[in-house]
């Protein structure tokens, strides 16, 4: 690895080399990994040590180029069966590795991770110090990148250009982009006890299932679902999920949940959809410095005192502090969860329970599994309304 200052030409000397160009000019060269040509989008770090199909299938990842704190990706290679979005779509605009492996190691493993970052034209980047890169993204945060190999590779001063020429990930309204276009139907597993609108606003796959295994039918709506539409289901709750983007351009969803609230029915977001109820409820949001995306972060519940490890993706928050209570038109709420190492706002509620939200991931693909009772906790929600 080489890291270049922003007058520094890009050598095409050798046929595998690719480079990641961040906004302020630093360059990082490496070589190429999965497709070749180029690729934009807004650079962010994730700290999991496993997970990486997770991670690279989350639709919350879009618009994003990941850089993996872990040293040594793609030991167990790619399979069915582990990706978090419909028919394994990579939702993550660029992927930025230290050491790849070379091999598959894995009975399931149907291909290598770099075989399928090519199959889907995912551009990637391999052999950079990419604990450099992290250390510089923590002191500068988040920004906009670009990853470029083969004929996308031009003098550092254009590349720059290019990168900066992109739109900002603040003000992007991008939960759109990869909802579901239509409805379809996830059935319970064994007898059905309750059903659930979810709102599908960059749902992982394992959500659907934690709901199924709990006897619940989810109905996936898409993010431009009505309150009508969602009525029409005669739901026993409202389940509002992850996805990208900044929450301060969804408007739409934010109108509906105010009509969900008004009308009783139980809710429960996560992530995104955290944002969407604090919202809802009256807060603002904000961007974060470099946001929270990683399977160990530690959030503590203002209500038990406990502290849980969650999985998390996320580069806004919800504004306050912790335990802080403020009144709304759907009365008393108060902030329930907050990071353990940041003070950062995890999780709000309504004080009578009906209304409630994490900005993490119970459904754990990948994770930790502490938070996954929030599921439960719904299902009790929903029961006690019946």
């Amino acid at each position: 690895m080489t890291s270049n200052t922003r007058n520094t030409a890009v050598s095409r000397q050798s046929g595998n080399t690719a480079v990641l160009v961040l906004e302020d000019g630093r360059v990082f060269t490496g070589t190429t990994f999965g497709a070749v040509g180029q690729t934009l989008g807004e650079a962010v770090f994730s700290t999991g040590m496993s997970g990486y199909q997770e991670t690279l299938t989350d639709p919350s990842y879009h618009g994003q180029i990941v850089v993996a704190t872990a040293p040594q990706i793609g030991n167990t290679g790619w399979n069915t069966e582990d990706g978090e979005s419909r028919d394994d779509k990579i939702w993550v605009a660029g992927y930025a590795v230290r050491d790849p492996s070379p091999r598959a190691s894995n009975w399931r493993a149907t291909s290598t991770l770099d075989e399928e970052l090519d199959r889907q034209g995912i551009v990637g980047i391999a052999g950079i110090d990419t604990r450099a890169v992290v250390r510089h993204l923590r002191t500068r945060g988040s920004m906009k990148a670009g990853i470029f190999s083969g004929d996308a590779l031009a003098p550092v001063d254009e590349l720059v250009a290019r990168v900066l020429d992109q739109p900002s990930m603040l003000g992007a309204d991008l939960a759109g982009q990869v909802s579901t276009q239509s409805s379809y139907v996830v059935e319970p597993e064994g007898g059905h006890r309750f059903t659930v609108a979810a709102v599908d606003l960059g749902i992982k796959t394992n959500t659907p299932r934690n709901f199924a295994r709990r006897g619940i039918r989810s109905h996936v709506l898409p993010s431009s679902a009505t309150f009508d539409q969602i009525a029409d289901l005669k739901p026993d709750g409202v389940f509002l999920s992850n996805g990208p983007g900044d929450p301060a351009t969804a408007d739409h969803i934010v109108a509906v949940t105010r009509e969900v609230l008004s009308a009783g029915i139980p809710l429960f977001g996560i992530c995104f959809g955290n944002q969407i109820l604090g919202r809802a409820l009256g807060r603002s949001t904000y961007k974060m410095v470099f946001g929270h995306r990683g399977i160990n972060i530690p959030v503590i519940d203002h209500i038990t005192g406990r502290v849980a490890i969650t999985a998390q993706n996320h580069g806004f928050a919800l504004e306050g502090e912790a335990g802080e209570k403020f009144d709304t038109p759907f009365g008393s709420a108060e902030v329930s969860h907050t990071c353990a190492n940041d003070g950062v706002v995890e999780g709000i509620r309504l004080a009578d329970g009906r209304a409630f939200s994490v900005q993490y991931h119970p459904e754990a693909a990948a994770g930790p599994h502490d938070a996954e009772y929030l599921f439960d906790q719904f299902v009790d929600l929903m029961a006690g309304e019946k």
